[in-house]
């Protein structure tokens, strides 16, 4: 074939025969082939397609890095000369050293003889001290905060915080306290300072520490605060904030200690002014220990007869310590139903004092001990207003008691949760009642809770306690529940908190003095030994039924059916409403009432999840 087809034309022929014969032999289609083919070539440009884009995209990625690089490098040598030419910040440490009050000097003296003496305030060195640290800042802590100093202008700059022809911020003052450390930052101008609240959590992140807060306003200056976390933390003992000449200095018997600023000063607030103070922060985040703290600062400011209180302590650990303690009005509260007699107690003794006060034309109990105590010294004390003189039921001029001093109240609850969850509902009427009216009535509550919900801190408890104190909470929402606004969620923890006063809206970041459990025994066992603890049984003693209707200004008491309902439920052990409404063969609504009626009265318990009450009232003598 090669001298007709020449070269070219045999080897097709002889491709195309071999192809033939191959096809045969082998039973290959050439439909198939021509498939597997296609689907190769596919294969094989969607390879080179992913590899050329790959190739481009680090391409890019590259040429990008390198623009960025000279763009940082120029940007520092900018950013350097901008540093230089910045004024020098005024640094300042924290106070370490407290100044002491007389009492403490008074107490470093040797005595031959330790006297106990009633009514006399512990001794300081019941407490324990630490070394205070007053030595100056050393070259590697001033170093530190010049890099750290640097380090926030320079981000803030990546951060376009600057002003419209590049001005950059300014640190004017450097303030390195206990817990935290504090630059005070000039804004460029046109800056608002939400741009830079937005960007704590970015800050945190390119500084390399846990949290930043950003102080919005600082009172009195056009500056605001950054303040970052220090490395080694100091500690804050209550010891040393209660040997300070301003609490010496304190007149006020419900004194309370908070711990110091980031100045290093003492913080502290008189409880009478506030007059409740509503506590919260998660596990762990000092919250027990602050209240320890201000029961404490309360045992070194009044003695008994000046002061009683009302522990409520859900947990049965945290308060027991102070069982037997002389300032108690009763035992430390740990039934949750003797908690809801206890809080009840005290609404009562609020409108019998502010009925003791009408009477006598004082505004409050201060006025009221005043024309007491004058009367008494004066030699013609007072009768108590209140009882009448009544031939019928024996009641003559002699019988009727002489008015006294009355001491202020404290109510403290360690765990306010618990404490709704267990009595309900009814818990926050009545608290809600002593925080609207208590005040004059010299009756102040400190509530504490882990659990800063909505369902917990209602809006009717917010509404009347206005003094907050917020420890590290889990989220910006638990935040705004307790201060109304962002911020716990930014605190360290062990003590630090964001404490708002009554009447201001601006809070002031409080380092928490910690006391150890041997230091608050060491003081209880003190009070102890000097005198006895006089309890009152009726605090946490059930209310007789009309009382407690009473007070409630429930009508239901006056139904002819309510004795022989409250004797039914009372002898069957079942408080429901439909059994009450087949009994007596009455509507639903009026057997509902009347259980209501016996639930106010103390009677039978709030409803709880499955539907069902408690009777709470002893049952009937067993024959």
């Amino acid at each position: 074939m090669l001298p007709y087809l020449n070269l070219v034309g045999t080897t097709i022929v002889a491709a195309f025969f071999f192809m033939v014969s191959l096809s045969l032999l082998i039973n290959l289609h050439w439909q198939e082939l021509i498939s597997i083919l296609k689907d190769r070539f596919i294969n094989f440009i969607f390879f080179i397609n992913k590899i050329t884009k790959e190739s481009f995209k680090t391409f890019k990625e590259k040429i990008r890095k390198g623009k960025e690089k000279k763009n940082r490098q120029e940007f520092l040598n900018v950013h350097k000369s901008k540093i230089k030419s910045m004024p020098k910040p005024e640094i300042k440490k924290a106070e370490s050293k407290i100044p002491e009050g007389k009492k403490v000097v008074l107490e470093k003296q040797e005595e031959l003889f330790e006297k106990k003496i009633p009514g006399e305030m512990p001794k300081i060195s019941l407490l324990d001290e630490r070394e205070a640290n007053n030595k100056e800042m050393t070259s590697q802590q001033l170093y530190e905060l010049d890099i750290l100093k640097e380090a926030l202008i320079t981000k803030l700059a990546e951060f376009k915080v600057t002003g419209p022809e590049g001005e950059y911020a300014i640190v004017r003052e450097t303030m390195r306290g206990p817990v935290v450390t504090r630059f005070e930052v000039e804004l460029p101008k046109g800056i608002k300072v939400s741009m830079v609240s937005n960007l704590n959590k970015d800050l945190a992140r390119s500084l390399g520490v846990g949290s930043i807060r950003i102080v919005e306003v600082i009172e009195g200056r056009e500056t605001i605060g950054v303040e970052i976390p220090n490395a080694d933390r100091e500690s804050v003992m209550l010891g040393e904030v209660i040997a300070s000449k301003e609490f010496e200095d304190a007149k006020s018997p419900l004194t309370l200690a908070y711990g110091k600023d980031i100045e290093g000063k003492p913080v502290l607030e008189d409880l009478a002014s506030l007059p409740h103070l509503l506590i919260a922060g998660t596990t762990g985040s000092g919250k027990s220990v602050a209240l320890n703290s201000m029961l404490m600062s309360i045992l070194y400011k009044a003695n008994p007869q000046e002061v009683k209180l009302v522990l409520i302590d859900p947990k049965m650990l945290e308060l027991s310590v102070y069982e037997d303690l002389p300032h108690l009005l009763c035992p430390v509260i740990t039934d949750m139903s003797e908690a809801a007699y206890g809080l009840r107690w005290c609404v009562n003794e609020m409108e019998k004092r502010y009925k003791l006060m009408s009477a006598l034309s004082v505004r409050n109990l201060g006025g009221f001990n005043s024309k007491v105590n004058k009367a008494i010294a004066d030699g013609a004390p007072i009768k108590d207003p209140t009882i009448k003189v009544d031939e019928d039921k024996g009641i003559t001029e002699s019988d009727i008691p002489d008015l006294v001093e009355l001491p202020q109240i404290v109510i403290a609850v360690d765990e306010l949760a618990d404490l709704m969850m267990v009595v309900g509902k009814k818990v926050e009427q009545l608290i809600a009642r002593l925080a609207q009216k208590a005040r004059a009535a010299g009756i102040h509550m400190l509530l504490a809770t882990q659990r800063p919900s909505v369902d917990v801190i209602t809006g009717l408890i917010k509404a009347n306690i206005s003094a907050r104190m917020a420890f590290n909470v889990a989220s910006s929402m638990d935040s705004r529940v307790v201060l109304d606004q962002v911020g716990a969620e930014q605190l360290l923890g062990k003590g630090d908190m964001l404490y708002v006063g009554s009447g201001t809206s601006i809070p002031l970041r409080v380092h928490g003095a910690f006391v150890g459990e041997e230091e608050i025994i060491r003081v209880v066992k003190d009070w102890k030994d000097k005198e006895t603890v006089k309890y009152l049984d009726e605090v946490t003693k059930a209310p007789e039924v009309a009382e407690g209707a009473e007070g409630d200004g429930d009508n239901s008491e006056k139904d002819e059916f309510y004795d022989q309902a409250v004797a039914f439920v009372v002898e069957s052990r079942r408080a429901s409403i439909s059994a009450v409404q087949r009994k007596f063969r009455i509507g639903y609504n009026r057997a509902a009432r009347l259980i209501e009626t016996m639930e106010s009265a103390g009677l039978v318990s709030e409803m709880n999840s499955n539907g069902n009450r408690e009777v709470l009232a002893p049952g009937p003598d067993a024959d």
